[in-house]
């Protein structure tokens, strides 16, 4: 069974970067991980201004606007980290909270899909046919929570 997944409130929501689910970066507190995605975006660039208004936007929503603003120029690198960027918020997200931790060990070997029905990099989009980047680093950390925990039983 696949498990398609898109808006934090929902089923699966937990899987969401809008998800209430804060993370602990590089010495600061991010209220969810788009708050901290989008302000990676402008990391050392000429709009780097725009970080703590990200930091501190009220709702995911305005982080994902500030951040997705194409007036803004983006850290010169962006394209080449932003899934290893993703790939540590992700992890630290479901390290950092046991209850969704545990949800996503449910899933088991279920394949996991945002089903975003724009978005063709992150998630499937409107024709299912994306590159669903955050699934394949969700099952990714799951891999990766998984093994964690064996290594820690066997080492026992």
């Amino acid at each position: 069974m696949t498990i398609y997944f898109y808006k934090s409130g929902d089923a699966y929501g937990c899987f969401s970067n809008f998800s209430p689910h804060g993370i602990e970066m590089e010495g600061f507190f991010w209220a969810t991980v788009e708050h901290y995605y989008q302000a990676q975006k402008f990391v050392g660039s000429v709009d780097e201004y725009i970080i703590p208004s990200i930091h501190a936007a009220k709702t995911p929503e305005i982080a994902a606007a500030l951040g997705r603003n194409c007036d803004r120029c983006l850290r010169p690198d962006w394209d080449i980290v932003k899934i290893s960027v993703m790939q540590k918020a992700v992890l630290q997200k479901f390290l950092s909270h046991a209850d969704i931790r545990a949800v996503l060990l449910t899933t088991e070997e279920e394949i996991l899909i945002e089903d975003s029905p724009c978005d063709y990099f992150w998630g499937c989009g409107a024709s299912r046919q994306g590159e669903n980047h955050l699934g394949q680093i969700l099952m990714n950390v799951r891999t990766q929570l998984r093994n964690s925990y064996l290594h820690q039983v066997t080492s026992v």
